[in-house]
């Protein structure tokens, strides 16, 4: 018998895990639509009431986060459906139902992110606020209308990402926070009280709740980045667009657990978090606190926008042939409503909180219920026990998140 050649007897390479541009613009779309104005200031606050404490909750938040997103990716990315047809096709209506939800939601948050783009200017520069608000809009509007509007937006977002991880980064550095202190908390808190368990389930909700859970699955459909042979990439790339949320939520709340320990008092001011970029780093630090509030607010706009037009642009012939021109006008419709109120109504923000706490359950109850009886539905794709399990833990922690979001709806009748 002749020698096996050398070649031969090597065991055979893993296989190389890419993630192709198209997947980095849906891992970047994920990670920017969740990092927005309501981002900042929760971090700010959270950070100025529990100090060290509050990384606990960024550290679990983290946790389930993970356990959300790869649920959500490897289902959605196996089926390469977006959301509402798998749900319509699992329980018929459910997805019109869902797309209602999440389009009412995404309108009266995307008024909020429209007004963070105007704060962010005036910190910046000193601009108008409906000026401001004017022009970020325009700005959104032209990256969906012009053309190779999917490679803009990929690209747009990256480096919007990028800028704002960055320059947070220069202000942690700067304030000087006790990272020995935080990192010991993270994994030994001093306190474990309803205050820390409310700011966990608040930054949760904030993370992955209503548009945000399917703003990267809805974009990795779009890049064609589907199958089961691109299970790998996505799931990969859903974590990756988890870390860089942390990423960017960690590096905020160094920022200003810096000050506060540093005994400046923020909380009484009516703009927390420039109030803190301003202690750490002067007049300086203001401006900086304006580019990275446009960045996250700017962002926002584009993955609140295109993310509530993808539920309703698969149901017509018409509609996905004028998605972008959808998306520009859902802005377009934003901002009349901000130029016209100044804010979304406390009434509408209201509703559309509590509303969107109710789509991550409902959704992801649905994607659930797919993976464990739906193989036809993911082209016999064997799906993993233990990534079911954990997405069943994360999903019951989501719907005790989405019964305490009544509490809203049910103030409103009082």
């Amino acid at each position: 018998m002749s020698e096996t050649p050398e070649a031969t007897r090597r065991p055979p390479r893993a296989r190389r895990v890419v993630i192709s541009s198209g997947l980095l613009g849906a891992m970047f779309l994920m990670a920017t639509s969740a990092i927005g104005p309501g981002f900042i200031t929760q971090t700010t606050d959270f950070t100025a009431r529990l100090g060290a404490t509050f990384a606990f909750a960024i550290l679990v938040s983290i946790f389930v986060d993970i356990a959300v997103q790869l649920n959500i990716w490897r289902v959605i990315g196996v089926a390469g459906m977006r959301a509402q047809d798998l749900a319509n096709k699992v329980l018929p209506g459910a997805g019109f139902v869902l797309a209602a939800l999440v389009v009412f939601g995404g309108a009266v948050f995307n008024v909020g992110n429209i007004a963070g783009t105007a704060l962010g200017l005036d910190a910046l520069a000193g601009v108008d606020l409906r000026v401001g608000a004017t022009v970020s809009a325009l700005i959104a509007i032209a990256v969906f209308v012009m053309r190779g509007a999917g490679a803009a937006l990929d690209r747009i977002l990256v480096v919007l990402g990028v800028v704002m991880i960055g320059l947070t980064l220069y202000v942690a550095l700067v304030s000087d926070p006790p990272v020995g202190e935080a990192l010991r908390q993270s994994v030994m808190p001093d306190r474990l009280d309803g205050d820390l368990f409310l700011a966990t389930v608040t930054i949760i909700g904030g993370t992955v709740g209503g548009y945000i859970t399917y703003a990267g699955a809805h974009r990795l459909i779009d890049s064609g980045q589907t199958g089961v042979d691109n299970v790998e990439a996505v799931s990969r790339s859903s974590v990756i667009g988890v870390l860089v949320t942390g990423l960017m939520r960690v590096l905020l709340f160094l920022a200003v657990l810096g000050v506060v320990t540093g005994g400046a008092a923020i909380l009484d001011s009516p703009n927390a978090p420039a109030e803190a970029f301003a202690h750490a780093a002067g007049d300086l630090g203001r401006r900086l606190f304006g580019v990275i509030m446009w960045a996250a607010a700017i962002s926002s706009v584009i993955g609140a926008s295109y993310t509530s037009v993808s539920f309703v642009a698969t149901f017509t012939p018409w509609t996905s042939r004028n998605r972008n021109w959808l998306v520009a006008g859902f802005i377009a419709v934003c901002l009349v409503l901000f130029l016209t109120l100044g804010q979304a109504p406390q009434t509408l923000l209201i509703m559309a909180g509590a509303l969107n706490g109710l789509i991550l359950p409902v959704g992801m109850g649905i994607m659930l219920w797919i993976a464990a009886r739906r193989r036809d539905l993911l082209n016999g794709y064997r799906y993993p026990k233990w990534l079911l399990v954990i997405g069943v833990l994360a999903w019951l922690l989501t719907v005790y998140i989405a019964v305490n979001s009544l509490s809203g709806i049910a103030a409103l009748w009082q």
